[in-house]
């Protein structure tokens, strides 16, 4: 097996709110919508997509009912400190719990956390100590 994602999707308890959330609140445009799921315009990196929270439980063979810290965070890696602060701001204004404001981190870098309507975990980050950094902007 390759290291390598070829979609990531979320299960979320509310379809129509989450494709707000990043739709209109983060700007994010949506490829297919299929009711039951939807994916996003991936822009060069892994497709993310929406599922039904409990049918997506129920397609990986486990109970809906996590809680609390997944041991996941999705990372987003940009190419200036101004662009995590546009980020953060941008994802608080949709509804979005800032679980780490914007700035320096412990190993040099500048970053933010974030959890969206449904919880999962997104860390902004930049950093100027490497050239092969893997951007998604």
């Amino acid at each position: 097996m390759k290291a390598h994602v070829s979609s990531i999707l979320l299960g979320v308890r509310d379809m129509e709110r989450s494709k707000r959330f990043y739709a209109q609140g983060l700007g994010w445009k949506i490829e297919r919508d299929y009711g039951v799921s939807v994916f996003f315009a991936p822009d060069g990196g892994s497709p993310v997509g929406f599922y039904g929270r409990e049918g997506l439980a129920e397609l990986a063979g486990t109970s809906a009912d996590g809680s609390g810290f997944s041991g996941v965070v999705l990372t987003y890696v940009v190419r200036s400190p101004a662009r995590v602060d546009e980020i953060v701001a941008e994802a608080e204004k949709a509804g979005a719990t800032v679980l780490k404001p914007a700035g320096p981190l412990p190993w040099g870098g500048y970053g933010a956390t974030f959890a969206d309507l449904d919880g999962y975990v997104w860390s902004l980050g930049y950093s100027d100590q490497g050239e092969d950094q893997p951007y998604a902007e």
